[in-house]
């Protein structure tokens, strides 16, 4: 059965052991990437209420993909984020992280399955699932792995949706907040190898994997997305915090990023996130910030 949500699509296996398990593919028509606008928030959300309308009752997985060949999501509408003045800036972020939190607190598994660049709000928006998987970079006809990060703090600025609490929950701590603090992204298979990839699997067989480990039942209800605010993950996160602060300078963006990291580790999830607006529009309209993201536009003009 497949039941239409422009621009998405939604899928549900109907046999085998895979039955049961929905897709939700995202997809922007007349665009080579995916980028989380607020239209496109929207659209998730509605795909998500029709999911549970549709499938709750025998819904046994959720697969979360995309549509685009170059892109699992590039990220978030920087265009837009510049745009919008702070409240509106806030509200957008406010709705984002709803529309995430829906992927976290679902009652059955549900993966992400990367088949290309997982950047910025895309990466954010997949560790808002239980399981990342990824397509093996050789199997797609790529001639290099394709990244995987946090890049906001090279644009100035800082993630706004979690990242700088879930990325260091998923693989070496020190290593995923210093990373986030200087906007360093890493290669799909440096992805896979720290842990943030479950696994690599041939771009033929992605959907296929992602389904049957969205078959499986969920290990625990969550509250929130996995993040260092979590009893199993907090000590080794502490630790991190303070190896990765004697690194990193304590001034925009390093700074932003140490104080969203120190916020979830003190006060938890809903803190961090509360702190990563309140620094994401901060940021966004600092000199350092500004430039930054005007450079971005013109250099992308140019390509």
């Amino acid at each position: 059965m497949s039941v239409d949500a422009s621009p998405l699509h939604v899928e549900r296996v109907e046999s085998g052991p895979q039955a049961g398990v929905v897709t939700l593919t995202l997809e922007q028509p007349g665009r080579p990437v995916v980028v989380l606008d607020h239209a496109l928030l929207k659209a998730i959300d509605r795909a998500l209420d029709g999911i549970e309308a549709e499938h709750a009752s025998g819904m046994t997985g959720l697969v979360l993909a995309s549509a685009a060949p170059r892109s699992f999501v590039a990220g978030a509408n920087l265009k837009e984020i510049m745009d919008l003045d702070d409240e509106a800036l806030h509200e957008y972020l406010r709705f984002g992280a709803k529309v995430f939190h829906r992927f976290a607190t679902m009652p059955v598994t549900t993966v992400a399955a990367i088949n290309n660049a997982a950047l910025g709000g895309g990466l954010e928006l997949a560790m808002h699932c239980d399981v990342l998987i990824g397509a093996d970079w050789k199997s797609g006809g790529g001639e290099k792995p394709y990244p995987v990060g946090l890049p906001e703090a090279g644009l100035g600025i800082c993630p706004g949706w979690g990242g700088t609490n879930m990325l260091p929950a998923r693989m070496d701590a020190a290593d995923a907040i210093i990373r986030t603090a200087t906007g360093r992204p890493m290669k799909s298979d440096q992805a896979r190898d720290a842990g943030l990839l479950s696994e690599t699997v041939d771009q033929d067989t992605l959907l296929d994997r992602a389904r049957e480990l969205a078959a499986a039942p969920k290990a625990a209800p969550s509250v929130h997305a996995k993040s260092i605010s979590d009893s199993d993950t907090r000590g080794r996160a502490l630790a991190a915090f303070t190896e990765a602060r004697d690194t990193l300078e304590d001034k925009d963006p390093e700074g932003a990023v140490l104080a969203c990291v120190r916020a979830g580790l003190e006060s938890g999830w809903d803190h961090a996130i509360e702190t990563e607006r309140n620094e994401l529009v901060r940021l966004r309209s600092t000199e350092q910030g500004r430039r930054s993201i005007q450079a971005f536009f013109d250099k992308s003009a140019k390509r």
